[in-house]
């Protein structure tokens, strides 16, 4: 081809931009040309030799303190302190010495004296319904990396029947979204470990809980778990489409060196084990004497240690691979009371909303959730008891009342000893619905009263930190924020921080604009957060009214010699133009 006919001959692009148009005029414009070259071809040279992918760059921060995350635990969590102790202060300590050894030069490649360094992988022990795997989710979810639980029954050793433990891996993957960076600092929980223990009376074949045992080892420690899952035909296509498409060997995966493991269970029999080691009492040489009283069940639990858990059936290697050990107890009547009584109680809060969806306001007496949590203690299910009970006392009004024209509920203490009775009285006789109406509202103005109290002591801290002052009206917005929106107290205390961030901000760019010291007081900035419907847009435009009325009287008091420090109060939001006017004239007039 000569070089005249090489300029004239089209491009590739060109060419499948014709083809396309030809075929989209004559079959519709569903049918296109799609050009390898539109697809991104990663680390491919221009010789077109292949490499294999590797993992990104590591990108890590993480800067919380222990105190923090038990303050917000403490906010859903009831008891259990020391495990909540435990908990956040090595997980924090896991992330906050990641995040400064990836910080420093050379990030892990030179990131100091590393060798020989144990991850803060955890060993939860609690029996049923106390909360294990909900605190774990908690805090997952507070520091904001993944997180996936998988339950040790369902995984073996590769070879037996059953999953790949490296499969909770590739899950913590998908759960990051597929974002092999974001998963390299995540968090797996591995549920009723205790049932790979071996020996003793526990049934299944030993060998293959040894085997899950050693199959966790590595990926506990330090190991590369390859994402591609062997023998998987679909993976196997999409490599192979891959290659076509780049003519580059897709090699994917992931090192656990930074993953974070927690095992928690029931450990039934355990406290036996620590029973009859505490109990010996050596007498001379050889001589032992057993204290021949039974203990409670549980009683020793806080008291385990390695031997104790290798007697029970663990392997000495994997019981060293978790080195932190946290306990927690058993619920009591009054836990599972605060439980309830807690404005965080997923379960209270979540049969309101059950109700709420047909319209129906349900509220609760104090003595109705005492008889409840001591309903749901004889359960001996833990917390997983209360949503039990909760369901099999309301359950039948909750098919009744959307089909009659009864919008509110009370909760006492007679209806849950007898709902079928009330619900009769509470269908025929209006005199008894009149009873629930008025006493909803009046324990609507009661949980509002506890919701602000909640808030001021439980987030009080967090918002002053954040320059928000818990004032009596802030916070009475805030609780009825939470009641009408089913939202969060932390979640709503979020919002108002935005909120008077942003207020403060645009006080401070007048400021700057005019010459002058400009802000607004708390009772000013509250009468801003007053504006319905609350959000950024409704409170910035308030914000933005009051400052630009106010702009030519703030510009004349710049002009001053030594200009004034102007705090705008409540009456200034809801007449800025005749505030600013006396301003200045006041000011003016002592001039």
């Amino acid at each position: 081809m000569s070089d005249a006919e090489d300029a004239n001959f089209p491009s590739q692009k060109e060419l499948e931009r014709e083809i396309s148009e030809y075929l989209s005029n004559k079959y519709g414009r569903k049918v296109r040309i799609v050009s390898a070259g539109q697809f991104p071809m990663a680390g491919h040279d221009e010789s077109g030799h292949s490499e294999e992918v590797e993992n990104p760059a590591p990108n890590f921060n993480f800067d919380l303190a222990p105190e923090e995350l038990i303050a917000h635990l403490d906010q859903y969590v009831v008891g259990q302190d020391e495990a909540k102790a435990i908990l956040a202060t090595k997980i924090c300590t896991h992330f906050n010495r990641i995040s400064r050894s990836l910080a420093r030069p050379g990030g892990e490649a030179g990131g100091g004296r590393n060798v020989g360094r144990i991850k803060n992988n955890v060993l939860l022990i609690g029996p049923t319904g106390v909360g294990k795997t909900y605190l774990i989710k908690l805090i997952a979810q507070y520091i904001g990396v993944p997180f996936v639980k998988g339950d040790a029954t369902k995984f073996s050793e590769t070879g037996y029947v059953g999953g790949d433990v490296d499969d909770l891996i590739r899950d913590l993957v998908r759960g990051a979204d597929d974002d092999l960076e974001r998963a390299r600092f995540g968090i797996v929980y591995l549920d009723e470990v205790d049932k790979i223990a071996g020996g003793g009376d526990r049934r299944g074949l030993d060998v293959s809980r040894s085997g899950v045992q050693r199959a966790l080892l590595k990926p506990m420690e330090e190991t590369e778990v390859e994402m591609k899952v062997p023998h998987d035909p679909i993976a196997m296509m999409e490599a192979v489409e891959h290659y076509r498409l780049t003519g580059k060997r897709r090699r994917q995966s992931i090192n656990t060196r930074h993953i974070l493991f927690i095992m928690s269970g029931a450990f039934s029999g355990l406290d036996e084990i620590i029973g009859r080691r505490l109990k010996k009492r050596s007498i001379g040489f050889e001589n032992i004497v057993a204290a021949a009283a039974p203990a409670q069940a549980g009683t020793f639990m806080d008291r385990a240690r390695a031997e104790d858990l290798v007697e029970y059936g663990f392997e000495s290697e994997f019981i060293g691979r978790l080195p932190v050990l946290a306990v927690l107890g058993e619920l009591s009547e009054d836990d599972l009371y605060e439980i309830l009584s807690n404005p965080n109680s997923a379960v209270v809060v979540g049969k309101k909303q059950d109700f709420r969806a047909y319209g129906i306001e349900l509220r609760f007496e104090d003595a109705a959730l005492r008889r409840l949590a001591a309903m749901a203690v004889k359960e001996s299910t833990g917390a997983r008891a209360l949503v039990s009970v909760m369901e099999r006392v309301l359950l039948h009004f909750e098919k009744k009342l959307p089909s009659t024209d009864i919008r509110h509920l009370v909760v006492t203490p007679e209806l849950v000893a007898d709902p079928a009775g009330v619900l009769a009285k509470l269908l025929k006789d209006s005199r008894v619905r009149k009873r629930h109406s008025k006493k909803c509202d009046e324990l609507a103005a009661l949980e509002l009263e506890r919701l602000m109290a909640f808030i001021r002591d439980r987030l009080g801290d967090y918002l002053e930190s954040h320059d928000v002052l818990p004032t009596p009206e802030r916070l009475r917005m805030m609780a009825m924020e939470v009641e009408e929106e089913d939202l969060e107290p932390g979640e709503v205390c979020e919002r108002f921080i935005d909120l008077v961030g942003m207020v403060n901000e645009r006080a401070r760019q007048v400021s700057q604009d005019c010459g002058l010291v400009l802000s607004f007081s708390e009772e000013a900035v509250d009468r801003l957060l007053a504006r319905m419907p609350r959000s950024e847009e409704t409170v910035g435009e308030a914000c933005d009214h009051v400052l630009q009325a106010m702009e030519y009287g703030l510009r004349l008091l710049s002009q001053r010699h030594r200009a004034p420090e102007l705090v705008i109060p409540a009456t200034g939001i809801d007449a800025p133009d005749s505030f600013i006017n006396q301003v200045i004239n006041k000011t003016f007039k002592l001039d």
